[in-house]
């Protein structure tokens, strides 16, 4: 019936029952928490722990089938036929022969299970399995993953637990070398991690055993579609209008800037919106280890680096790729986080006409980010005395935009600062912009403003002369 992409069978397997789920025990009565005044349990209580019960066990027998049926799938497609076959026809066959496996296994199932089912088994076998909810659920920008038992996901800028599990670190491990195996990498225990991208452009990384020890780690930063600019991050509270104002300016008249901030922070989005004030007619390159800047201008070349093979040979990294854009005729060179010896060809790019250049660093403050920066030239193994490096990134750097997430999960331009020039052996900055926080509410949300400090820009003339005359009072501190 189902020929087209069943395989011809070449002996009937013997039917094997279906494995009855272990009987689980019934959760233990929470205890009740010592307090000051003592209150009865709520009666409903009960019911919901039953409730729990009956959900995890009804869970467990249907990952079971779930498990038993994919092995039935796909010992039965001809998973060669699958790859130019539509949507609808395949969920249509796949619905088909696990309705025949069931019935041979008298296996009875509601209609709602069994749509449930049916998904499940389909993602299997066409996508990345429990994490397809996920990765198509909007609301989840982050999907964490400690072990097969436990995934977390990020809602809001919030960690929560999902209820979406793996069957046991087998079938993770063989989601994991799904994912690897189609970017042409690999993960094992002689290479135990690995970066890589989804299909759609998320950012994926796993570190699995013997170095995960308790079960393989995955962490997966979600592709927006919908790329954020900076109509959006204002209206979202990221920061105000005069400091997109600034910004536009600043980017217009090809200032360097470097993003900052901690993991998370909003970084990477910081600089694909920066990158809408580029112009369209200029050249730009852009540099990453996994490509997932969105840059709309026409002529834009995007690089990725690209890990050793088996043999340990092939690498080709930022610092290799950085040194080949610079003989590619680039009007601007955008890296996408700099973090090892790359950052003197950077700087060394931002002081040789490659002028708005941009890039992000992993650093708390803008103090801290020239600390940084100091630091990755000396590990960078380059001999020079701290005075030249510090004049060196003066020259280099004019603006440092600070993004931060704050402990109630919302992301903030907490602080914007110029670099002037060198006093002495000391690099001189100015901030021009920071959020100021004033409290916390009863939920614990954030209270705060955005405001100037009053100091005018060192760079106000460079605006006026490219055609950004802006208004003296956009420098004016704000107060509540």
């Amino acid at each position: 019936m189902f020929s087209r992409y069943k395989k011809e069978p070449a002996a009937q397997p013997v039917a094997t029952p279906p494995k009855s789920p272990a009987a689980s025990p019934a959760a233990p009565a929470p205890e009740a928490a010592s307090t000051a005044v003592a209150r009865k349990p709520v009666q409903k209580k009960a019911a919901e722990v039953a409730s729990n019960d009956r959900d995890r066990k009804r869970k467990e027998r249907l990952g079971e089938i779930k498990i038993e049926l994919h092995r039935e799938l796909l010992e039965n497609l001809n998973l060669a036929a699958l790859e130019n076959a539509a949507e609808a026809e395949l969920r249509s066959e796949i619905s088909a022969i696990a309705g025949e496996v069931l019935e041979s296994k008298n296996i009875v199932l509601n209609r709602d299970d069994r749509a449930q089912l049916n998904k499940e088994l389909y993602d299997e076998v066409t996508g990345l399995g429990p994490l397809e909810t996920l990765l198509q659920d909007e609301s989840v920008s982050d999907i964490l993953v400690n072990g097969p038992q436990q995934i977390f996901v990020e809602r809001f800028g919030k960690l929560e637990i999902s209820d979406v599990t793996f069957k046991d670190e087998k079938h993770l491990m063989r989601i994991i070398d799904k994912i690897v195996s189609a970017v042409g990498r690999r993960v094992d225990e002689s290479n135990p991690y690995v970066d890589a991208r989804l299909a759609d452009g998320s950012r994926f990384n796993a570190m699995v055993p013997p170095i995960a020890v308790d079960g393989s780690l995955v962490s997966i930063r979600k592709f927006k579609k919908d790329k954020l600019g900076i109509d959006d991050l204002v209206n979202f509270g990221a920061f105000t209008e005069e400091m997109a104002a600034y910004l536009q300016a600043a980017v217009s008249t090809r200032l360097n800037v470097i993003v900052s901030g901690g993991t998370g922070s909003g970084k990477t989005t910081t600089l694909n919106a920066l990158s809408s004030f580029i112009d369209d007619a200029e050249r730009i390159l852009t540099i990453e280890d996994t490509a997932e800047l969105q840059l709309q201008q026409t002529h834009v070349g995007r690089m990725e680096s690209r890990p050793p093979n088996v043999e340990g040979k092939g690498e080709v990294s930022p610092r290799d790729c950085l040194k080949n854009a610079l003989r590619m005729r680039p009007d601007r060179i955008i890296v996408g986080e700099t973090r090892g010896a790359e950052v003197i060809d950077m700087l060394q790019a931002m002081n040789t006409g490659h002028d708005g250049s941009m890039t992000t660093i992993h650093a708390n403050s803008a103090r801290d980010g020239i600390s940084r920066l100091e630091n990755m030239i000396a590990m960078a193994g380059i001999e020079m005395p701290i005075k030249a490096v510090r004049s060196q990134i003066s020259s280099a750097v004019n603006l440092i935009v600070q993004a931060s997430r704050l402990q109630d999960g919302s992301r903030r331009m907490t602080s914007i600062t110029e670099i002037t020039g060198m006093e002495g052996d000391v690099i001189s900055m100015q901030e021009i912009f920071r959020f100021q926080r004033v409290g916390l509410t009863p939920d614990n949300k954030i209270i705060g403003h955005f405001t100037a400090t009053g100091v005018r820009s060192h760079f106000s003339e460079r605006f006026r002369l490219w055609g950004f005359d802006l208004p003296p009072s956009i420098y004016d501190p704000t107060t509540m």
